[in-house]
């Protein structure tokens, strides 16, 4: 959003100066991140309109007239303060309020999956200098219009990728749920017997702990990038979870996509926002969600795996 800003010496309109950057509030628990988050924000082509400290920081969001974004930055853990933060940032985001962003150590990641719900509110974890610029650009660009482009940029050209992955990934999935008989077709038909027998006996969780090995496995002879699939691994973890009646806890899931947490936090929410996924609130800890398939995708991948058994064991 445009704001006005005057200048100290003239007075009248004369003092007015008209600026077209975004505007950004900071609270940070640290005069390092304080600094940081300056520069960060001044290559990102953003101005900030003013950084406070974290504790409190939810009565200065009440406080705050206008901002194109919010950059919350924890270095530890703030105790109770975290949540009112987290919430009012949530409701600002579903309303379009403005963007946000949450950098945070590996230690919170549960907390704050738990409070920023909306896709919106880009969660960093231990980040880079380079995803912080293209976050805070990200967040600071929700209202258009803007005098200047940032659309084409590359990180934003990556997240319009991811949302047309977990597109096509919700679509397959859901098409498999719906005939399992398509799926069987896709491999020789329904023939009865040896093989159509086990193929109606229940997945157990050894099967899918045997996928998942396998493809850690391949790590060992490739560069792990080269293989990167958050959402698949993410899908075996949650299956395997499912038959043995285990809860998954989000930074747990993290650790199982086998990518940077920030990458699997990005592939989490859109997951559940496409309804793959379905967040369930932890009943003994408010400050905790579990992720867990939703019932047609775990319809959708025991039928997949059943299928592509018919044609091998080897499942990856």
């Amino acid at each position: 959003m445009a704001s006005t800003v005057r200048d100290e010496a003239p007075s009248g309109l004369s003092g007015v100066r008209y600026m077209a950057q975004p505007a950004v509030l900071i609270l940070t628990d640290s005069e390092a991140g304080r600094e940081r988050w300056r520069r960060v924000a001044k290559i990102a082509g953003c101005r900030v309109c003013d950084s406070a400290e974290l504790a409190g920081g939810g009565e200065r969001l009440d406080l705050q007239v206008g901002a194109d974004a919010v950059l919350v930055e924890v270095t530890r853990d703030p105790g109770e303060a975290l949540e009112p933060i987290l919430a009012r940032l949530d409701a600002a985001a579903k309303s379009g309020r403005h963007g946000g962003v949450i950098a945070a150590p590996a230690a919170l990641i549960d907390r704050i999956a738990a409070g920023s719900l909306d896709s919106a509110l880009h969660h960093l974890v231990d980040p880079s200098d380079l995803e912080c610029v293209a976050a805070l650009a990200m967040a600071a660009t929700r209202h258009p219009p803007r005098l200047h482009d940032v659309g084409k940029s590359a990180a934003t050209a990556r997240l319009q990728q991811l949302s047309e992955e977990v597109g096509r990934v919700a679509t397959i999935l859901a098409v498999l749920s719906e005939d399992e008989s398509a799926a069987r077709a896709l491999v020789g038909g329904g023939d009865t017997g040896e093989a159509g027998e086990a193929a109606g006996e229940p997945l157990d969780a050894s099967t899918i702990r045997a996928m998942i090995r396998v493809r850690r496995l391949r790590d060992h002879f490739f560069l792990p990038e080269l293989f990167a699939d958050p959402a698949w691994d993410m899908l075996l973890d949650l299956m395997a979870a499912r038959i043995e009646r285990r809860r998954v806890a989000v930074s747990s899931l993290c650790i199982a996509a086998a990518v940077p947490a920030t990458t699997a936090l990005r592939w989490i929410k859109s997951l559940c926002d496409q309804k793959v996924f379905v967040r369930v609130a932890d009943p003994e800890d408010g400050r905790r969600v579990f992720i867990e398939l939703a019932d047609r995708t775990a319809a959708a991948l025991e039928s997949y795996v059943k299928a592509a058994q018919r044609i091998s064991p080897l499942v990856v």
